[in-house]
C-alpha cells in the first residue's frame, strides 16, 4: 500500500485515540453499522482531503464499512496527528499522505497522491483537492462523479467556480447543513478555538478583550465562549446584518481599526483575506495576540509581519513573537493557520459526529444519484438533515412531540382564520 507519514510505530496509540473519539460519535457508528450490511459505496473510489485526526478516521472506516476504496490527505499543513494517519494505514489499510508540519511542496505532493488514486468522488475541507484537479489535473475529471464540501472557505471557492462556470461536476455542500453549521462551526469552533489559544499560550482568558472579526456561525459561538469565560468581546463585521445581530446578543461593533487598539486576543473567522492588516498592527497594544480559525492562514496578512518586523522569535512551539520598529510586539499563535486544529484537537467528537455523518450519507447520495444531477455546488437534501438530527436525538435519549392528524390537515389548508 502506497502511503506517506511520520511514524508507523504511532499505530497502537492512534487506534486507542480512534476508539476513544468513536464512543461519542453514535450517528456515524449507526451509518456505519448499516454500511456494513448494505454497502452503498461498493467499489466507488473515494478521494479525501480533510484534517487527518481521530474523527475523521472514523468517517474514513464508515466509507470503507459501505464499500469503498478510500485514500486520505491532510486539508492543512498543521492539522494532522501522525498516530492517527499510523493506525489508518496499519490498522485499517487507508491509504494516508499527510504528516504534521509538512511544507506547502509536501502537502500538493499528498494532494496529488490522492488525485493519482483516481477517485470517482472528491471529499474536501477547503476545496484545495477539486482546485488542484481543475487547474493542474484536469484529466482526473473523467472518473468523478460528484464530491462534497465541508468548510465555509470551501464553499466560498465552488460558489465562486460555479458563477465563473469553472466547476465541471455536482458538489454537495456539506458546510450548508443545519446539522453541521449550527453544532459543528458553532459550538465546536466556539469551544476548540478557545481551547487552542489556552493550550499554546497559558493566557488567563477572563477580563482580557477579545476581538471575533467574522459573526457568521463561527463568530458566534467564539463571542458567546469568550463572554462565557469572562472576556470582553468586540465583533468586527462586514454584513450589517450579522453586526445588528452582534449589537442584539449583547456584544460591542466597530471597525476593525478602531477594535485594534484593544485587542488582547484577536481571532479571525471570515473565510476572507487580510482580515488583520496593516492598520490594525499600527496601533494594537503591546503583547497581542494574534490567531485565526478560518480555514486558510491568509485572514493574517503575515507576509507584511515578515517584511516589517525588525526580529522575529519563537518563544515556543507555535508560538512566535514579531518585534516592530517602535519596539511593541505582536504574538502569532500557529503560523496563522487553523488554531484550534494546530493548537489543540479541533472540534470535539460529538459535534462531529453529525458533521460527518453528513459527509457519509451524501457520499451515498451521490453514488445513486450523481449521474441525474447538473453541474454545481448544492445544499444537502432536507430529508438527510432531518434524519441525522432525529437519529442524535435518539442517540441522547431525547424524544420530541409529532403533529396530530388534526394538526397535519391544519398545516396544508387555509380556510381556518379568526374563530
Amino acid at each position: 500500500m502506497n502511503y506517506d507519514i511520520k511514524d508507523i510505530s504511532l499505530a497502537a496509540s492512534g487506534k486507542d485515540r480512534i476508539e476513544w473519539s468513536d464512543r461519542d460519535m453514535p450517528v456515524l457508528a449507526s451509518i456505519r453499522a448499516r454500511f456494513l450490511q448494505e454497502r452503498p459505496l461498493e467499489g466507488l473510489r473515494i478521494g479525501a482531503c480533510l484534517h487527518v485526526t481521530t474523527e475523521t478516521a472514523n468517517l474514513m472506516r464508515t466509507l470503507q464499512a459501505g464499500g469503498a476504496d478510500v485514500s486520505l490527505c491532510a486539508s492543512n499543513p498543521l492539522s494532522t496527528q501522525d498516530d492517527t494517519a499510523a493506525a489508518l494505514v496499519v490498522h485499517y489499510g487507508i491509504p494516508v499522505f499527510a504528516i504534521k508540519g509538512e511544507d506547502t511542496e509536501t502537502y500538493y505532493r499528498h494532494i496529488d497522491a490522492v488525485i493519482n488514486t483516481c477517485p470517482q468522488i472528491t471529499m474536501d475541507d477547503g476545496a484545495d483537492v477539486v482546485g488542484r484537479i481543475h487547474d493542474k489535473r484536469p484529466s482526473a475529471l473523467s472518473d468523478i462523479i460528484g464530491g462534497t464540501e465541508e468548510t465555509t472557505t470551501g464553499v466560498i471557492r465552488l460558489r465562486a467556480m460555479a458563477a465563473q462556470k469553472a466547476l465541471k461536476y455536482p458538489i454537495i455542500a456539506v458546510n450548508e447543513a443545519k446539522t453541521k453549521h449550527f453544532f459543528d462551526n458553532r459550538y465546536g469552533t466556539g469551544q476548540s478555538t478557545l481551547d487552542g489559544i489556552v493550550r499554546l499560550t497559558n493566557r488567563l482568558l477572563a477580563g482580557r478583550t477579545l476581538v471575533v472579526s467574522g459573526y457568521g456561525w463561527c463568530g458566534k459561538g467564539l463571542a458567546l465562549r469568550g463572554k462565557g469565560m469572562g472576556m470582553d468581546v468586540i465583533v468586527c463585521e462586514i454584513d450589517p446584518t450579522a453586526a445588528l445581530e452582534a449589537v442584539m446578543d449583547g456584544f460591542r461593533v466597530m471597525p476593525r481599526e478602531q477594535a485594534a487598539p484593544h485587542a488582547d486576543i484577536w481571532v479571525t473567522v471570515t473565510g476572507n483575506l487580510n482580515v488583520i492588516d496593516e492598520p490594525c498592527y499600527r496601533t494594537m497594544k503591546n503583547g497581542a495576540i494574534i490567531c485565526n480559525s478560518g480555514h486558510f492562514n491568509s485572514e493574517i496578512n503575515i507576509p507584511w509581519l515578515n517584511e516589517n518586523a525588525t526580529g522575529r522569535k519563537t518563544l515556543k512551539p507555535l508560538v512566535e513573537e514579531f518585534t516592530l520598529a517602535d519596539g511593541r510586539t505582536l504574538i502569532l499563535l500557529a503560523e496563522g493557520r487553523l488554531v484550534n486544529l494546530s493548537g489543540a484537537e479541533g472540534h470535539p467528537a460529538s459535534v462531529m459526529d453529525m458533521s460527518f455523518a453528513n459527509q457519509a450519507l451524501c457520499a451515498e447520495y451521490l453514488a445513486s444519484h450523481a449521474q441525474g444531477m447538473e453541474v454545481g455546488c448544492f445544499d444537502v437534501p432536507a430529508e438527510i438533515d432531518a434524519a441525522i438530527a432525529q437519529v442524535k436525538l435518539a442517540t441522547l435519549g431525547i424524544h420530541i412531540d409529532e403533529l396530530t392528524p388534526q394538526q397535519r390537515e391544519y398545516m396544508g389548508s387555509w380556510q381556518m382564520g379568526t374563530v
